[in-house]
């Protein structure tokens, strides 16, 4: 998962490496693969986690899912150097959560225990996930700003 958030970061930055010329291919590939990046996690990791701990959610699962929703938000406008600079500042906070010796996926590792090779297999397998046409609308971007207030970022972030 960790290598998966490498991989998301290279193609975001590809698709804003000329802010004057968005390479919409790399977009197009980084927004496919950050929605099911997100689903991987909200399908299979956190509902095995908390399986596993007896009904009880990680203690960050509720985080993490503000995050991703405000994520996936950023997701449905068409992309824009604020935009691209909104999805760097919540992966920038959130990527950590989940990476490292305390992060989530090292807690899930403990948890699962020798179920983990499985469990990564199911996540690998994972298709990819259907993507909606992009929206701009006033009320697109008042959900935006919305949803990246409720995962604590201010919705500043998406001004001039």
């Amino acid at each position: 998962m960790e290598a998966d958030h490498k991989r998301l970061d290279g193609l975001l930055d590809a698709a804003f490496r000329d802010p004057e010329n968005i390479d919409h291919a790399s977009y197009d590939a980084f927004r496919a693969g950050l929605l099911k990046h997100i689903g991987m996690e909200e399908k299979i990791l956190l509902p095995m986690a908390q399986k596993l701990r007896g009904g009880e959610p990680l203690p960050m699962a509720a985080k993490l899912r503000l995050d991703h929703g405000a994520l996936a938000s950023l997701l449905v406008p068409a992309p824009t150097p604020k935009i691209a600079r909104a999805i760097r500042t919540v992966l920038a906070a959130h990527n950590p959560l989940e990476e490292g010796p305390s992060g989530v996926y090292e807690q899930f590792r403990t948890l699962a225990g020798e179920d983990a090779e499985k469990v990564l297999a199911e996540l690998l397998a994972t298709k990819d996930v259907p993507v909606a046409m992009r929206m701009d609308t006033p009320k697109v971007m008042e959900g935006v700003r919305r949803a990246l207030e409720r995962a604590g970022f201010n919705e500043s972030l998406l001004d001039d």
